[in-house]
């Protein structure tokens, strides 16, 4: 198993793998956040549902978290072998001619990707995991609401322009990033011969998903 990480091919399919897991809970959060524009009182359910049930938070969670780490850090690595591999070929082959901007400056769009997911986390993850683990609180319950939290955290996050900008930005380059990640990722796995349908697919999706997010972000912020 630890040869299959050493080779080319391998480190390419796993970070594959890991990218189709990473696309799937993206869709899964749009939907979920997409409920705090239509129903305050759905958003909250659902995200208690998930803040508190045992299987989502000690068992699929770690595993998301797990994912995010080795998908950067495969992609990091992947990104140094493509590079010494460039500079070895540099001077027979003109780069820019045969690949597009973006898989070109996939690790720029990532490190954007990651500066965002430390602010999400400081955002989100960080007090929530310190209201249920750290002070045991696990209601789901604000003094001076009614009902659930999530929502009205939800909206106070967003009441700032600057960290609206933030996030705005953020999903702009995790657009770019999934433009090619997409396709790159079936690729990877032996379906280039769908290359042309993948394309559609993929670009449908890096549009959707991003402005999904911008439009919660921006909906938020002018509605609070």
């Amino acid at each position: 198993m630890s040869g299959f990480f050493k080779s080319s091919i391998g480190r390419k399919v796993s970070m594959a793998l890991s990218a189709f897991f990473l696309m799937i809970f993206l869709l899964q959060h749009l939907t979920i956040n997409m409920m705090s524009v239509f129903s305050a009182d759905l958003f909250n359910e659902v995200s208690h549902f998930m803040g508190t049930n045992p299987v989502v938070q000690f068992a699929l969670q770690p595993v998301l978290i797990f994912g995010v780490v080795f998908h950067f850090v495969m992609g990091f690595i992947l990104e140094l072998q493509n590079t010494r591999a460039r500079n070895v070929s540099y001077a027979k082959n003109n780069g820019g001619a045969n690949s597009t901007w973006m898989s070109r400056n996939m690790i720029w769009s990532g490190i954007a990707i990651l500066a965002f997911i430390i602010l999400h986390f400081i955002d989100f993850w960080f007090p929530e995991i310190n209201t249920k683990f750290i002070q045991g609180d696990w209601s789901g319950t604000m003094e001076g609401v009614e009902g659930f939290r999530y929502y009205e955290e939800l909206v106070h996050k967003f009441m700032h322009p600057a960290r609206v900008a933030a996030y705005v930005i953020a999903f702009v380059f995790l657009g770019l990033h999934l433009a090619h990640g997409f396709t790159s990722a079936f690729q990877s796995v032996g379906a280039a011969s769908l290359r042309k349908k993948l394309e559609k697919v993929g670009l449908a999706y890096s549009i959707i998903i991003p402005l999904g997010f911008i439009f919660i972000a921006l909906f938020h912020h002018l509605n609070h």
